[in-house]
């Protein structure tokens, strides 16, 4: 195994709520579930868990609530390996909850109700500097306040560390923010919302990207389900096609995808090759139900790669 890579994961975590339903609701029906059950989620925290299951040292910088569900989230995240020193508990916001519908195809809606995750802040950040300047890579998304996402960046600057965004939620994002991102993960909803629109198929994608590489962009790459992931970068972009898998549950596809592509990157993986990892990574996610008890373990991730 290579050298164990240090990531610094800034974001969101929540107890997620989940009703596997015979499909998808409309406007004003009431569907029937078939199944309930509680997963560990959140973006910041699926690709903290994420990276520390695929074998990299995490530190993860959030807000929990000091409710029920905030210490459960505490327990998890350090039974699975996470630092979790710079987790802020706040007293004043509930802990963050998701609610999620899961078709039989495997696809989801979700809703999310921040709590705690809305209050993180440029302070809260700058607790964790130390762990800035130790870091290998920085992963952020935008499930917390920008102005936190926008410190988190600027730390990783500073201390010359490469930044992963995950742009999801999407929402509009200043260009200073865009042009020291080195690595960018849209899936295609994410990267015409970014734009305010994009053509379809793998020349829009193509097209689009290179308007964010035009913006500052280092490496944008597009996950797009099944059919994998269109890659761009300055010299030329390139196509990886995704693993063949039965899916039955997408909710946390992508941030395996960016948790284990941070981890390929930190141990220095040529990027085509880091692109191949992560997107089995997510592959095998997406044959299980939940977030983070779907998150693969690094001996699943190599047993498919060599299959």
């Amino acid at each position: 195994m290579p050298h164990k890579p240090h990531i610094i994961v800034v974001g969101s975590t929540n107890l997620d709520l989940v009703v596997q339903t015979p499909h998808l609701p409309a406007p004003g029906e009431t569907v029937l579930g078939v199944r309930f059950f509680q997963a560990d989620g959140g973006k910041g925290a699926n690709q903290a868990v994420a990276a520390a299951r695929l074998g990299s040292q995490v530190t993860f910088v959030a807000r929990v609530g000091t409710d029920t569900f905030g210490a459960h989230t505490c327990r998890h995240l350090e039974a699975e390996g996470v630092d979790t020193q710079f987790l802020v508990h706040d007293a004043d916001a509930a802990h963050g909850v998701a609610l999620i519908l899961v078709d039989p195809q495997g696809e989801n809606c979700i809703a999310v109700a921040s709590g705690a995750n809305a209050h993180l802040c440029p302070a809260d950040v700058d607790r964790a500097e130390a762990a800035f300047a130790e870091a290998d890579l920085l992963v952020v998304q935008l499930e917390t306040p920008l102005p936190a996402v926008e410190r988190a960046v600027e730390l990783a600057v500073k201390h010359r560390r490469p930044v992963l965004l995950n742009p999801a939620p999407a929402s509009p994002l200043p260009h200073s923010l865009l042009a020291q991102v080195n690595y960018l993960t849209p899936n295609e909803t994410e990267l015409e919302q970014l734009l305010g629109g994009g053509a379809e198929g793998l020349g829009g994608v193509a097209t689009s990207a290179a308007r964010l590489l035009a913006l500052g962009v280092g490496t944008v790459l597009v996950t797009m389900g099944r059919q994998g992931v269109f890659v761009v970068t300055p010299e030329g972009g390139y196509h990886v096609p995704g693993k063949r898998v039965e899916a039955v549950d997408t909710t946390a596809a992508g941030d395996a995808f960016s948790g284990a592509l941070a981890v390929a990157l930190a141990e220095g993986r040529v990027l085509r090759d880091a692109v191949q990892w992560a997107s089995a990574a997510a592959a095998l996610s997406v044959t299980r139900m939940g977030a983070q008890c779907s998150l693969p373990y690094r001996r699943e991730v190599e047993e498919l790669l060599a299959a």
